[in-house]
Protein backbone atom coordinates (compact mmCIF):
# COMPACT_ATOMS: atom_id res chain seq x y z
CA UNK A 1 0.00 0.00 0.00
CA UNK A 2 1.14 3.38 -0.86
CA UNK A 3 0.96 6.14 1.86
CA UNK A 4 1.94 9.98 1.23
CA UNK A 5 5.30 10.95 1.60
CA UNK A 6 7.47 13.56 2.31
CA UNK A 7 10.72 14.91 0.24
CA UNK A 8 13.28 17.71 2.07
CA UNK A 9 16.09 16.88 -0.68
CA UNK A 10 14.88 20.43 -2.19
CA UNK A 11 15.30 21.78 1.47
CA UNK A 12 17.82 20.46 2.93
CA UNK A 13 20.57 22.58 1.30
CA UNK A 14 19.32 25.28 3.02
CA UNK A 15 19.23 23.65 6.63
CA UNK A 16 21.40 21.52 6.25
CA UNK A 17 21.54 18.04 8.00
CA UNK A 18 22.77 18.67 10.86
CA UNK A 19 20.81 21.05 12.30
CA UNK A 20 17.42 18.66 11.57
CA UNK A 21 19.42 16.35 13.50
CA UNK A 22 19.98 18.42 16.32
CA UNK A 23 16.17 19.63 16.27
CA UNK A 24 15.21 15.43 16.78
CA UNK A 25 15.73 15.62 20.47
CA UNK A 26 13.32 18.97 20.63
CA UNK A 27 10.27 17.30 18.52
CA UNK A 28 11.09 14.12 20.35
CA UNK A 29 9.71 16.22 23.50
CA UNK A 30 7.09 17.50 22.13
CA UNK A 31 6.03 14.29 20.21
CA UNK A 32 5.15 12.72 23.50
CA UNK A 33 3.34 15.60 25.29
CA UNK A 34 1.08 15.22 22.11
CA UNK A 35 0.83 11.80 22.09
CA UNK A 36 0.41 11.66 25.75
CA UNK A 37 -1.90 14.19 25.90
CA UNK A 38 0.11 16.26 28.26
CA UNK A 39 0.18 20.09 26.46
CA UNK A 40 -1.77 22.85 26.39
CA UNK A 41 -5.23 22.41 24.91
CA UNK A 42 -5.13 19.03 25.53
CA UNK A 43 -8.96 19.22 26.37
CA UNK A 44 -8.74 19.36 22.60
CA UNK A 45 -7.50 16.54 21.23
CA UNK A 46 -10.17 14.28 20.77
CA UNK A 47 -9.43 14.59 16.68
CA UNK A 48 -6.65 12.65 17.18
CA UNK A 49 -8.47 9.06 17.51
CA UNK A 50 -11.42 10.02 15.17
CA UNK A 51 -10.44 8.07 12.60
CA UNK A 52 -10.29 4.77 15.13
CA UNK A 53 -12.51 5.10 17.19
CA UNK A 54 -15.15 6.25 14.81
CA UNK A 55 -18.48 4.29 15.92
CA UNK A 56 -19.95 2.09 12.95
CA UNK A 57 -23.29 3.55 13.80
CA UNK A 58 -22.40 6.94 12.78
CA UNK A 59 -21.34 5.95 9.05
CA UNK A 60 -24.77 3.75 8.54
CA UNK A 61 -26.76 6.74 9.56
CA UNK A 62 -25.07 9.44 7.95
CA UNK A 63 -25.09 7.05 4.52
CA UNK A 64 -28.88 6.78 5.38
CA UNK A 65 -29.59 10.13 4.99
CA UNK A 66 -27.34 10.35 1.94
CA UNK A 67 -29.36 7.67 0.18
CA UNK A 68 -32.77 9.30 1.75
CA UNK A 69 -31.98 12.81 0.62
CA UNK A 70 -30.21 12.07 -2.75
CA UNK A 71 -33.31 10.72 -4.31
CA UNK A 72 -35.55 13.75 -2.78
CA UNK A 73 -33.49 17.06 -3.18
CA UNK A 74 -30.77 18.63 -6.33
CA UNK A 75 -29.36 20.81 -3.79
CA UNK A 76 -27.38 20.46 -0.28
CA UNK A 77 -26.62 23.80 1.53
CA UNK A 78 -24.27 23.69 4.03
CA UNK A 79 -24.61 26.75 6.21
CA UNK A 80 -21.14 26.64 8.14
CA UNK A 81 -18.13 28.98 8.77
CA UNK A 82 -13.64 28.07 9.27
CA UNK A 83 -13.37 24.73 10.12
CA UNK A 84 -17.37 24.14 10.00
CA UNK A 85 -17.40 23.71 6.47
CA UNK A 86 -13.69 24.21 5.13
CA UNK A 87 -12.64 20.55 5.79
CA UNK A 88 -15.56 19.14 3.88
CA UNK A 89 -15.57 21.81 1.05
CA UNK A 90 -11.62 20.65 0.34
CA UNK A 91 -12.41 17.24 0.60
CA UNK A 92 -15.56 17.44 -1.81
CA UNK A 93 -13.55 19.71 -4.35
CA UNK A 94 -10.72 17.78 -4.71
CA UNK A 95 -12.56 14.45 -5.13
CA UNK A 96 -15.93 15.60 -7.16
CA UNK A 97 -16.36 16.47 -11.03
CA UNK A 98 -16.37 20.26 -10.72
CA UNK A 99 -18.75 20.04 -13.99
CA UNK A 100 -21.18 18.32 -12.21
CA UNK A 101 -23.83 20.46 -11.10
CA UNK A 102 -23.99 21.52 -14.92
CA UNK A 103 -24.95 18.06 -15.75
CA UNK A 104 -29.24 16.81 -16.76
CA UNK A 105 -28.77 14.07 -14.63
CA UNK A 106 -27.06 14.35 -11.65
CA UNK A 107 -26.49 10.87 -9.19
CA UNK A 108 -26.10 12.77 -5.89
CA UNK A 109 -27.20 16.42 -4.69
CA UNK A 110 -24.59 19.95 -5.86
CA UNK A 111 -23.03 20.88 -2.46
CA UNK A 112 -23.69 24.80 -2.25
CA UNK A 113 -22.65 26.87 0.85
CA UNK A 114 -23.70 29.63 3.34
CA UNK A 115 -23.27 31.33 5.81
CA UNK A 116 -19.18 31.49 5.47
CA UNK A 117 -19.43 35.33 4.91
CA UNK A 118 -21.79 38.23 4.84
CA UNK A 119 -21.94 39.34 1.32
CA UNK A 120 -25.77 40.58 1.04
CA UNK A 121 -25.50 40.10 -2.73
CA UNK A 122 -24.48 36.03 -2.64
CA UNK A 123 -27.10 35.51 -0.39
CA UNK A 124 -29.76 36.93 -2.35
CA UNK A 125 -28.66 35.70 -5.32
CA UNK A 126 -28.44 32.01 -3.57
CA UNK A 127 -32.16 32.54 -1.82
CA UNK A 128 -33.27 33.35 -5.76
CA UNK A 129 -31.58 30.14 -7.02
CA UNK A 130 -33.20 27.84 -4.11
CA UNK A 131 -36.60 29.08 -4.56
CA UNK A 132 -37.07 26.97 -7.39
CA UNK A 133 -35.30 24.00 -6.37
CA UNK A 134 -35.71 21.34 -4.10
CA UNK A 135 -33.14 21.22 -1.18
CA UNK A 136 -31.94 20.53 1.70
CA UNK A 137 -29.96 22.29 4.76
CA UNK A 138 -26.99 21.13 6.73
CA UNK A 139 -26.63 23.70 9.31
CA UNK A 140 -23.32 23.34 11.48
CA UNK A 141 -22.61 25.36 14.50
CA UNK A 142 -21.52 24.26 18.15
CA UNK A 143 -22.78 26.99 19.75
CA UNK A 144 -26.06 28.20 16.76
CA UNK A 145 -24.88 32.17 17.92
CA UNK A 146 -22.08 32.18 15.32
CA UNK A 147 -23.01 35.52 13.01
CA UNK A 148 -22.51 33.97 10.05
CA UNK A 149 -24.07 30.66 9.58
CA UNK A 150 -27.12 31.90 12.32
CA UNK A 151 -28.11 34.36 9.98
CA UNK A 152 -27.69 32.12 6.93
CA UNK A 153 -29.43 30.03 8.42
CA UNK A 154 -32.52 31.79 9.83
CA UNK A 155 -32.87 33.24 6.31
CA UNK A 156 -32.97 29.68 4.51
CA UNK A 157 -34.95 27.89 7.15
CA UNK A 158 -37.48 30.98 6.34
CA UNK A 159 -37.57 30.28 2.54
CA UNK A 160 -37.80 26.38 3.17
CA UNK A 161 -40.96 26.34 5.98
CA UNK A 162 -42.47 28.92 2.89
CA UNK A 163 -42.17 26.55 0.55
CA UNK A 164 -42.65 22.91 2.51
CA UNK A 165 -44.38 24.00 5.85
CA UNK A 166 -42.30 23.64 9.24
CA UNK A 167 -43.17 19.32 8.69
CA UNK A 168 -41.41 19.40 5.20
CA UNK A 169 -38.68 21.75 6.49
CA UNK A 170 -38.44 19.36 9.28
CA UNK A 171 -37.65 16.37 6.70
CA UNK A 172 -34.82 18.85 4.43
CA UNK A 173 -32.46 20.25 7.90
CA UNK A 174 -30.12 18.44 9.73
CA UNK A 175 -28.16 20.43 12.68
CA UNK A 176 -24.66 19.00 13.60
CA UNK A 177 -24.15 20.85 17.26
CA UNK A 178 -23.70 20.84 20.78
CA UNK A 179 -24.68 17.18 22.52
CA UNK A 180 -26.16 19.09 24.69
CA UNK A 181 -26.41 22.70 25.11
CA UNK A 182 -26.65 25.85 22.66
CA UNK A 183 -29.12 27.74 20.47
CA UNK A 184 -29.18 25.33 17.77
CA UNK A 185 -29.14 22.35 19.88
CA UNK A 186 -32.71 23.82 21.43
CA UNK A 187 -33.91 24.63 18.66
CA UNK A 188 -32.80 21.53 16.99
CA UNK A 189 -34.85 19.57 19.92
CA UNK A 190 -38.02 21.72 19.75
CA UNK A 191 -38.38 21.28 16.07
CA UNK A 192 -37.20 17.79 16.08
CA UNK A 193 -34.26 18.53 13.57
CA UNK A 194 -32.05 15.60 12.76
CA UNK A 195 -29.41 15.99 14.78
CA UNK A 196 -25.62 14.99 14.80
CA UNK A 197 -23.03 15.95 17.56
CA UNK A 198 -19.79 17.96 17.43
CA UNK A 199 -17.68 16.11 19.77
CA UNK A 200 -16.74 18.34 23.19
CA UNK A 201 -13.16 17.68 22.58
CA UNK A 202 -13.39 18.10 19.14
CA UNK A 203 -12.53 22.23 17.60
CA UNK A 204 -13.87 23.29 14.46
CA UNK A 205 -10.70 23.36 12.43
CA UNK A 206 -10.23 19.93 13.55
CA UNK A 207 -13.36 18.58 12.61
CA UNK A 208 -13.26 17.40 9.41
CA UNK A 209 -13.37 13.65 10.31
CA UNK A 210 -16.38 14.34 12.61
CA UNK A 211 -19.72 14.25 11.41
CA UNK A 212 -18.69 18.00 11.08
CA UNK A 213 -17.06 16.89 7.84
CA UNK A 214 -18.45 13.64 6.88
CA UNK A 215 -22.55 14.30 6.32
CA UNK A 216 -21.67 17.09 3.77
CA UNK A 217 -18.86 14.51 2.18
CA UNK A 218 -20.91 11.79 2.03
CA UNK A 219 -23.97 13.75 0.59
CA UNK A 220 -21.65 15.00 -2.26
CA UNK A 221 -21.07 10.76 -3.12
CA UNK A 222 -17.72 9.74 -1.57
CA UNK A 223 -17.11 7.16 0.45
CA UNK A 224 -16.52 8.42 4.01
CA UNK A 225 -15.64 4.77 4.87
CA UNK A 226 -12.44 4.73 2.86
CA UNK A 227 -11.64 8.73 3.74
CA UNK A 228 -11.50 6.99 7.41
CA UNK A 229 -9.21 4.40 6.51
CA UNK A 230 -6.74 6.23 5.00
CA UNK A 231 -6.59 8.83 8.13
CA UNK A 232 -6.61 5.54 10.58
CA UNK A 233 -3.43 4.56 8.56
CA UNK A 234 -1.43 7.91 8.42
CA UNK A 235 -2.79 7.94 12.50
CA UNK A 236 -0.83 4.35 12.74
CA UNK A 237 2.05 6.06 10.95
CA UNK A 238 2.23 9.20 12.65
CA UNK A 239 1.60 7.08 16.71
CA UNK A 240 4.20 4.52 15.90
CA UNK A 241 7.20 6.85 15.77
CA UNK A 242 8.62 10.13 16.37
CA UNK A 243 11.63 9.60 14.29
CA UNK A 244 12.36 11.55 10.85
CA UNK A 245 13.13 8.50 8.89
CA UNK A 246 9.50 7.27 9.88
CA UNK A 247 6.75 10.05 10.21
CA UNK A 248 6.78 12.09 7.60
CA UNK A 249 4.54 13.92 9.80
CA UNK A 250 6.86 15.02 12.29
CA UNK A 251 9.87 15.47 9.99
CA UNK A 252 7.24 18.06 8.30
CA UNK A 253 6.79 20.36 12.00
CA UNK A 254 10.57 19.73 12.11
CA UNK A 255 11.49 20.97 8.89
CA UNK A 256 8.62 24.09 8.81
CA UNK A 257 10.16 25.13 12.46
CA UNK A 258 13.69 24.95 11.13
CA UNK A 259 13.16 27.28 8.24
CA UNK A 260 11.19 29.35 10.46
CA UNK A 261 14.24 29.81 13.16
CA UNK A 262 16.12 31.01 10.22
CA UNK A 263 14.24 33.47 9.46
CA UNK A 264 11.27 31.88 6.58
CA UNK A 265 8.71 33.11 8.10
CA UNK A 266 6.11 32.50 5.19
CA UNK A 267 4.84 29.15 4.03
CA UNK A 268 3.59 28.89 0.60
CA UNK A 269 1.60 25.55 0.08
CA UNK A 270 1.59 24.79 -3.56
CA UNK A 271 -0.83 23.07 -5.60
CA UNK A 272 -0.77 21.66 -9.33
CA UNK A 273 -4.27 20.43 -9.29
CA UNK A 274 -7.37 23.17 -9.38
CA UNK A 275 -9.20 20.63 -7.64
CA UNK A 276 -6.66 21.33 -4.51
CA UNK A 277 -7.23 24.91 -3.84
CA UNK A 278 -9.84 24.27 -1.18
CA UNK A 279 -7.43 21.86 0.19
CA UNK A 280 -5.34 24.96 0.31
CA UNK A 281 -7.85 27.26 2.17
CA UNK A 282 -8.44 24.72 4.88
CA UNK A 283 -4.69 24.13 5.53
CA UNK A 284 -4.43 27.75 5.74
CA UNK A 285 -6.97 27.85 8.47
CA UNK A 286 -5.46 24.74 10.15
CA UNK A 287 -2.49 26.29 10.30
CA UNK A 288 -3.17 30.21 10.97
CA UNK A 289 -5.56 30.08 13.55
CA UNK A 290 -3.27 27.22 15.54
CA UNK A 291 0.09 28.85 15.13
CA UNK A 292 -0.72 32.60 14.68
CA UNK A 293 -0.41 33.33 18.82
CA UNK A 294 1.93 35.38 20.78
CA UNK A 295 3.77 37.58 18.25
CA UNK A 296 5.27 34.23 16.50
CA UNK A 297 4.11 31.29 13.94
CA UNK A 298 4.76 31.00 10.32
CA UNK A 299 2.37 33.01 8.04
CA UNK A 300 0.47 30.17 5.92
CA UNK A 301 -0.26 31.26 2.09
CA UNK A 302 -1.38 29.56 -0.83
CA UNK A 303 -0.28 29.50 -4.67
CA UNK A 304 -1.96 27.47 -7.28
CA UNK A 305 0.49 26.72 -10.33
CA UNK A 306 1.13 26.96 -12.85
CA UNK A 307 -1.77 29.57 -13.11
CA UNK A 308 0.13 31.33 -10.36
CA UNK A 309 2.86 31.43 -11.82
CA UNK A 310 1.87 33.88 -14.28
CA UNK A 311 0.79 36.54 -11.25
CA UNK A 312 2.69 35.47 -8.23
CA UNK A 313 6.12 33.31 -10.18
CA UNK A 314 8.05 36.63 -10.37
CA UNK A 315 8.20 37.34 -6.42
CA UNK A 316 8.76 33.78 -5.58
CA UNK A 317 11.13 33.37 -8.04
CA UNK A 318 13.18 36.91 -7.05
CA UNK A 319 11.41 38.65 -3.89
CA UNK A 320 12.14 38.85 -0.60
CA UNK A 321 14.08 35.16 0.86
CA UNK A 322 11.66 35.09 3.57
CA UNK A 323 9.38 32.04 2.43
CA UNK A 324 9.84 28.51 1.68
CA UNK A 325 7.41 26.26 -0.19
CA UNK A 326 5.43 23.03 0.20
CA UNK A 327 4.76 21.22 -2.96
CA UNK A 328 1.36 18.95 -2.96
CA UNK A 329 2.61 16.41 -5.78
CA UNK A 330 -0.13 14.17 -7.27
CA UNK A 331 1.83 11.27 -8.19
CA UNK A 332 -0.73 9.62 -10.66
CA UNK A 333 -3.71 11.19 -12.55
CA UNK A 334 -5.32 9.79 -15.45
CA UNK A 335 -3.87 10.20 -18.12
CA UNK A 336 -6.86 10.95 -20.69
CA UNK A 337 -5.91 14.15 -23.34
CA UNK A 338 -2.98 14.33 -25.21
CA UNK A 339 -1.64 16.42 -27.50
CA UNK A 340 -1.74 15.55 -31.16
CA UNK A 341 0.23 17.00 -33.95
CA UNK A 342 -0.58 19.40 -36.56
CA UNK A 343 0.27 20.15 -40.45
CA UNK A 344 1.10 23.75 -39.60
CA UNK A 345 2.47 23.84 -36.55
CA UNK A 346 1.93 27.49 -35.56
CA UNK A 347 1.86 27.47 -32.16
CA UNK A 348 5.16 25.47 -32.10
CA UNK A 349 3.52 22.41 -29.79
CA UNK A 350 4.44 19.32 -32.26
CA UNK A 351 7.50 18.48 -30.43
CA UNK A 352 4.98 17.80 -27.60
CA UNK A 353 2.97 15.33 -30.14
CA UNK A 354 1.70 11.97 -27.92
CA UNK A 355 2.31 14.09 -24.84
CA UNK A 356 -0.38 13.63 -22.09
CA UNK A 357 -1.25 16.80 -20.14
CA UNK A 358 -0.09 15.07 -16.79
CA UNK A 359 3.46 14.76 -18.29
CA UNK A 360 3.26 18.13 -19.34
CA UNK A 361 2.36 19.47 -15.68
CA UNK A 362 4.53 17.10 -13.81
CA UNK A 363 7.30 18.91 -16.18
CA UNK A 364 6.27 22.16 -14.95
CA UNK A 365 6.14 21.39 -11.39
CA UNK A 366 9.61 19.59 -11.62
CA UNK A 367 11.24 22.62 -13.71
CA UNK A 368 9.58 25.30 -11.40
CA UNK A 369 10.52 23.31 -8.21
CA UNK A 370 14.52 23.72 -9.88
CA UNK A 371 14.47 27.49 -10.68
CA UNK A 372 12.66 28.31 -7.31
CA UNK A 373 15.76 25.91 -5.36
CA UNK A 374 18.02 27.97 -7.70
CA UNK A 375 16.79 31.21 -6.75
CA UNK A 376 17.27 30.71 -3.20
CA UNK A 377 13.82 29.18 -2.26
CA UNK A 378 13.79 25.92 0.18
CA UNK A 379 10.84 23.78 -1.35
CA UNK A 380 9.42 20.80 0.15
CA UNK A 381 7.50 18.36 -1.70
CA UNK A 382 4.45 15.93 -0.03
CA UNK A 383 3.28 13.50 -2.23
CA UNK A 384 -0.32 12.08 -2.87
CA UNK A 385 -0.06 8.54 -4.78
CA UNK A 386 -3.39 9.71 -6.32
CA UNK A 387 -6.37 11.64 -5.82
CA UNK A 388 -9.01 9.27 -3.90
CA UNK A 389 -10.65 9.14 -0.92
CA UNK A 390 -8.26 6.80 1.01
CA UNK A 391 -4.99 9.32 0.34
CA UNK A 392 -7.27 12.47 1.31
CA UNK A 393 -7.88 10.77 4.50
CA UNK A 394 -4.17 10.35 4.85
CA UNK A 395 -3.47 13.72 3.90
CA UNK A 396 -6.27 15.50 6.40
CA UNK A 397 -4.79 13.75 9.47
CA UNK A 398 -0.90 14.42 8.35
CA UNK A 399 -1.86 17.61 8.52
CA UNK A 400 -3.40 17.74 11.39
CA UNK A 401 -1.19 15.82 13.20
CA UNK A 402 1.75 17.94 11.92
CA UNK A 403 -0.08 20.90 12.67
CA UNK A 404 -0.52 20.08 16.48
CA UNK A 405 3.47 19.03 16.71
CA UNK A 406 4.54 22.09 15.05
CA UNK A 407 2.54 24.46 17.41
CA UNK A 408 3.75 22.66 20.40
CA UNK A 409 7.19 23.20 18.93
CA UNK A 410 6.41 27.14 18.79
CA UNK A 411 5.23 26.94 21.97
CA UNK A 412 1.78 28.05 21.54
CA UNK A 413 -1.51 25.98 22.29
CA UNK A 414 -2.50 24.86 19.27
CA UNK A 415 -6.50 24.67 19.97
CA UNK A 416 -7.63 27.98 20.93
CA UNK A 417 -8.20 31.57 18.99
CA UNK A 418 -8.33 33.87 21.32
CA UNK A 419 -7.38 36.90 18.92
CA UNK A 420 -10.71 36.06 16.56
CA UNK A 421 -12.86 37.28 19.50
CA UNK A 422 -11.68 40.93 18.81
CA UNK A 423 -13.50 41.92 15.68
CA UNK A 424 -16.61 40.32 16.43
CA UNK A 425 -16.59 42.64 20.12
CA UNK A 426 -16.00 45.75 17.76
CA UNK A 427 -19.11 44.39 15.30
CA UNK A 428 -21.49 43.90 18.03
CA UNK A 429 -20.78 47.38 19.81
CA UNK A 430 -21.14 49.14 15.95
CA UNK A 431 -24.43 47.07 15.23
CA UNK A 432 -26.18 47.76 18.48
CA UNK A 433 -26.16 44.38 20.21
CA UNK A 434 -27.32 44.70 24.08
CA UNK A 435 -24.66 44.70 26.44
CA UNK A 436 -22.08 46.18 24.24
CA UNK A 437 -23.17 49.64 25.07
CA UNK A 438 -19.53 50.82 26.62
CA UNK A 439 -17.59 49.22 23.66
CA UNK A 440 -20.11 51.39 21.49
CA UNK A 441 -19.56 54.68 23.05
CA UNK A 442 -15.72 53.90 23.12
CA UNK A 443 -16.09 53.27 19.03
CA UNK A 444 -18.05 56.01 18.52
CA UNK A 445 -15.32 58.22 19.99
CA UNK A 446 -12.42 56.96 18.59
CA UNK A 447 -13.86 56.98 14.96
CA UNK A 448 -15.32 60.95 15.67
CA UNK A 449 -18.72 59.53 15.25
Amino acid sequence: MKHIGLDIDNMLPFAGKEALAALQKDLYYHYQVLINKTGRGNNFLGWMELPVNSDPALADSIEQDMRYLKDRVEVVVVAGIGGSYLGARAVIEALTNPFSSYCNKKEHPVILYAGHHLSESYMARLLEFLQSRSYALVVISKSGTTTEPAIAFRLLKKQLEAKHGKAGARERIIAITDKSRGALKSLADTEDYKTYVIPDDVGGRFSVLSPVGLLPIALAGINIRELLEGAAAQYAICHASAEFGENPAALYAACRNLLYRMGKPVEVLVNYEPSLFYMGEWWKQLFGESEGKMQRGIFPATVNFTTDLHSMGQYLQDGLRILFETVLSVAETPARVSLEEEPSNLDGLNFLAGTSLTRINHMAETGTLLAHVDGGVPVMRITIPELNAFHIGELLYFFEFACALSAYILEVNPFDQPGVEAYKANMFALLGKPGYENEAAAIRKRLNW
